[in-house]
């Protein structure tokens, strides 16, 4: 029986293809897309993706369902949450300058099925995205034209009693899509150029709105008399922040487009500062003049605006703000349908998506195959799908997008830079430079042993400290941790940051409301996981960082990333158990895939080296010449383990 029991080789070689990270070209600018896009261009790109519907209705909903005028303060929260999800996309768009967003920055930090797992659930965020976004700006304009639209087809079509299916086939909502489709399949420019047009529209109705609104303000209605500022005390200024928050999430167009940045070190994070900075200014600003110019408990939340000026008097607003929304929607339509085809690309590029999305078309120098494909997959999507049930699965990918991000940046940032090595001599032997001893303060890596194997100099006080070793000042007291490689220490302790964060999590969610805890052992476990989770982050926090690099960095790692996870957990969390389920079912279709095809064509399983059958292993010593620190042992006979051929007669057989 035990025979057929994998062996512990099997297993950790098993693992390490799971974990395998993306490894980068040298230079990191050349691309098959044509590099056309200014700061400019990629802030007006984020706006689209933020700046969309959510103005024109979310404001109104929670500021009469959840927050009251204090809906401004949610705002104001939930923008400074984005933010530090925005920088950790920021640090990585300018370091990694490639397409693929979440998907990529998780691959060359954390590990591939990591990375294929968010790429797989951006994908779906992006196709219901899109959908629903071009079914809400169908409703919306056959509002205005009285539902003529809607009669219309259910006369002469049929309606549907179906359950998942819409009631009636929405032409409108596909057409609009296959339009955009079009537009997107002509090159980023043109996309750029389109977006620039409904930009400019939805910002002007904006100012509009703002300088009317300004003028017909009331102070009295956030008076007492109406309820006062915030009617539903601070647990409603925090369940609006949680609804809030999903109105930011268009900014990771910017670092999905940054291979087609002029300049993506310095226009990415310039972009997502900008973009994130005047979405969070649009919706604080808007919320003020709403919330002035009527009594917020009158609003009407499916059109608030609208509904608001036409109550002031000025019914032919009504009219500009229609045309506003329509245009935001436009854009947010043109975001979503710039960034998945990119990232879907991404991941065909390196093999664990099929092939025939990776081509890139000569002349548009845009992945048309993935454009046209998942734009008629959209177009279906909305022609006879019902997406109510599906918009909350939208929350869920973004959140664990951004949660990986955060934790990537905490892995890289503490990862021990690549060290080239001198080149072996014939035969496989170091070079006679080799075969000297490290001078002191300049220690040289031997790939030819491990990429991991660093000697150590013998005056560890003088010895210069890469990225990922324990600080100096912290050796006296955790000397045990000096044996692990550098950087392995800070991977542990974010696992068991992470696991902290989801542990003190759930028990603020779920302590007092499905698990009944009594009060003693809920602030026995809430104290336990903050001691987890606080342990881990000083203990990250001992160890050396890179150095500062000439590309934009986000401050306060690894507090900012951390604070950014156990949001984004909480947030996760609060979200019905219907969309876990679904969930659940997405990924395990995604597994099917990855198995079935990605982990066998991915580029990184064609970079493994070919099984050998000789296995060496090396001693280090701490002192003495070359000779005398490195010293071969017989390897014991075994089975081939794949490992870098070693220059012995057994070798060669």
């Amino acid at each position: 029986m035990a025979r057929w029991l994998p062996r512990s080789t099997d297993v950790t070689r098993f693992c390490q293809k799971l974990n395998r990270v993306k490894t980068l070209e040298d230079d990191m600018m050349e691309t098959s897309f044509n590099r056309c896009l200014s700061t400019i261009d990629l802030t007006l790109l984020g706006i689209g993706g933020m700046v969309g519907s959510g103005l024109y209705v979310l404001t109104g909903t929670v500021a009469k369902e959840i927050a009251g005028p204090a809906v401004i303060v949610s705002f104001i929260i939930a923008g400074f949450a984005s933010l530090l999800a925005a920088l950790c996309y920021a640090e990585f768009g300018a370091r990694v300058p490639k397409t693929g967003s979440a998907y990529m920055f998780t691959y060359v930090s954390v590990g591939e099925i990591w990375a294929f797992l968010i790429g797989w659930n951006v994908l779906l965020e992006y196709m219901i995205g899109g959908a629903a976004v071009a079914r809400a700006w169908s409703g919306y304009l056959d509002s205005i034209f009285n539902h003529k639209i809607k009669n219309f087809t259910e006369t002469h079509v049929g309606a549907w009693q179906v359950p998942f299916l819409a009631h009636y086939p929405d032409f409108l909502a596909a057409a609009i899509l296959l339009v955009a489709t079009a537009f997107i399949s002509f090159g980023a420019k043109v996309s750029s150029w389109l977006n620039h047009v409904f930009s400019a529209i939805s910002m002007g109705v904006i100012l509009f709105i703002l300088i009317m609104g300004f003028i017909l303000a009331q102070p009295k209605n956030w008076s007492a008399q109406e309820g006062g500022f915030a009617p539903y005390g601070v647990s409603g200024i925090m369940a609006g922040t949680a609804t809030c928050f999903y109105a930011f999430v268009g900014f990771d167009v910017i670092a999905a487009s940054s291979e087609e940045a002029r300049n993506p070190q310095r226009a990415v994070p310039r972009a997502i500062a900008f973009s994130l900075g005047l979405a969070t200014g649009a919706y604080i600003l808007v919320s003020v003049v709403l919330t002035l110019m009527v009594p917020w408990h009158t609003l009407d939340p499916d059109s608030a605006l609208a509904d608001a000026f036409y109550r002031r008097g000025y019914a032919w607003a009504g009219f500009l703000v229609a045309a506003g929304s329509i245009c935001a929607m436009n854009t947010v339509l043109l975001s979503n349908l710039f960034s998945l085809p990119r990232i879907v690309y991404a991941m065909a590029e390196d093999g664990l998506f099929f092939q025939v999305f990776s081509q890139v078309h000569p002349r548009t120098q845009v992945p048309v195959v993935g454009i046209v494909v998942f734009g008629l997959l959209m177009a279906l999507l909305a022609l006879v799908f019902d997406l109510e049930a599906l918009v909350q699965f939208l929350s869920i990918g973004t959140l664990l997008a951004y949660t990986f991000v955060a934790a990537s940046i905490i892995v890289l940032r503490f990862q021990q830079q690549k060290v080239d090595a001198p080149a072996p001599a014939a035969g496989g032997r170091p070079s006679p430079e080799a075969r000297e001893g490290p001078s002191a303060g300049d220690l040289k890596e031997y790939e030819s042993f491990s990429d991991k194997l660093q000697l150590v100099d013998r005056d560890k006080s003088k010895e210069h400290r890469e990225p990922g070793q324990l600080k100096a000042a912290f050796e006296p007291y955790l000397e045990f941790l000096s044996d692990f490689y550098p950087g392995e220490v800070v991977t542990v302790a974010v696992v068991t940051l992470m696991v902290s964060a989801i542990c003190l999590c759930s028990i603020l969610v779920f302590g007092n409301t499905h698990l009944h805890l009594p009060t003693w052992s809920y602030s026995l476990l809430l104290v336990l996981f903050s001691l987890g989770f606080l342990l881990s982050l000083l203990l990250i926090w001992a160890h050396e960082q890179q150095r500062s690099t000439q590309t934009f960095q986000i401050p306060l790692v690894p507090l900012s990333p951390a604070l950014s996870i156990v949001l984004n957990i909480y947030l996760m969390l609060k979200l019905s158990y219907m969309t876990w389920l679904r969930f659940a079912v997405w990924l395990l279709l995604g597994l099917l895939v990855y198995f079935g095809y990605g982990i066998w064509h991915s580029k990184e399983n064609l970079r493994e080296p070919r099984p050998q059958r000789v296995s060496a292993r090396y001693v280090v010593f701490p002192s003495g010449s070359l000779e005398e620190r490195v010293q071969a042992v017989q390897p014991s006979p075994q089975p081939a383990t794949g490992l870098p051929d070693t220059d012995t007669e057994d070798g060669k057989r």
